[in-house]
């Protein structure tokens, strides 16, 4: 264990009351400047520490913050941010960072979590807003012994995966195919898988998780007030950010696991139970430009089907998604 990790639980443990400078030096073996330097650090992180000269050091509150100093210690993983957890103030994308970090072979499991992104984003290269401190931005490497035509069953165990850890908090989430988490048809958390993969199969997925906790309305731009969502809003008061990470991050390997033993039948069950198109007269910007039908269901490889005016079924890999809402009954 790091000194700064040995004060900080030794803190924890005796949270509300002193624990004297020269007891803290005597146990982890090191001088009381020592320890003043990693009271400091813990103080510049966000922990509010009192310093009395007689008394000693009091941990008196534990910030909302994400760090491995917090999130890991009761993460009920056994690979998803165990090991390897990287966290960040700030930064300009945490799916970027691990596609860095993929490069330089660090395992499946490998963690990125930042309190605030300047440049984060979603489908299409779209700009995800990203405020500090008011949602969870997280991206996680997987190594998958899938071929090729399997991909695009990650995401679908990754949307369900969110939706699991959401309901937890007594929320109703639905799933916007292919990858927005919605609820009460507003978007609460959205998805970013991204893959690099050659002749052999797939080298590496990062996944990048992004989730409204903490927003209030007036914290989103004008523009995405409408469609726009969060836990707080949702459940009408301030949701604790660092176990909602540590249920998402065991949901997240839960559902990878399923997907990689053979449970993708029951994944891609829970993905249509909880789809929020299927049935829904839609127009669809795909890769083979705008197509307009009937969503009628989604098939075991995330696919979503579509069925168009002359009957033809469309097996759909990716696009947008526009909901047609049905006219209004004249009076």
């Amino acid at each position: 264990m790091m000194l700064r990790e040995a004060v900080l639980k030794t803190l924890k443990q005796k949270q509300g009351h002193w624990v004297s400078g020269g007891a803290l030096s005597q146990e982890l073996g090191v001088s009381r400047t020592t320890v003043w330097k990693y009271i400091k650090s813990l103080q510049a992180e966000g922990y509010t520490v009192e310093a009395s000269p007689k008394k000693g050091y009091r941990l008196t509150i534990r910030p909302d913050i994400l760090s491995g100093l917090e999130v890991q210690p009761e993460l009920n993983t056994t690979l998803f941010g165990r090991e390897h957890y990287f966290y960040f103030k700030e930064m300009e994308s945490t799916n970027d960072y691990a596609k860095i970090l993929a490069t330089q072979n660090y395992p499946e499991g490998t963690t990125v979590v930042a309190e605030c992104q300047t440049a984060g984003r979603g489908r299409r290269g779209r700009a995800w807003f990203s405020l500090p401190g008011k949602g969870i931005y997280v991206s996680v490497i997987l190594r998958p012994a899938l071929p090729l035509n399997q991909l695009s069953r990650v995401t679908p165990a990754m949307a369900v995966a969110v939706a699991d850890a959401l309901h937890q908090l007594g929320l109703k989430p639905g799933i916007k195919w292919p990858n927005d988490i919605l609820v009460n048809g507003r978007k609460i958390a959205g998805i970013l898988t991204e893959a690099v993969t050659d002749m052999d199969g797939i080298e590496y997925i990062v996944v990048g998780i992004g989730v409204n906790v903490n927003y209030q309305l007036e914290d989103f731009p004008k523009e995405f007030r409408q469609s726009a969502t969060s836990a707080r809003i949702e459940l009408k008061c301030t949701v604790p950010r660092l176990p909602l990470l540590q249920e998402l991050l065991l949901r997240v390997e839960q559902r990878y696991q399923q997907m990689l033993t053979g449970g993708v039948a029951a994944i891609m069950e829970e993905f249509r139970r909880l789809s929020t198109v299927i049935g829904k007269d839609i127009e669809l910007d795909g890769l083979q430009g705008i197509t307009s039908g009937r969503a009628i269901d989604i098939d075991n490889n995330g696919f979503l089907m579509v069925r168009d005016a002359e009957g033809n079924i469309h097996h759909v890999m990716s696009g947008e998604i526009f909901v047609k809402e049905p006219p209004e009954e004249q009076l």
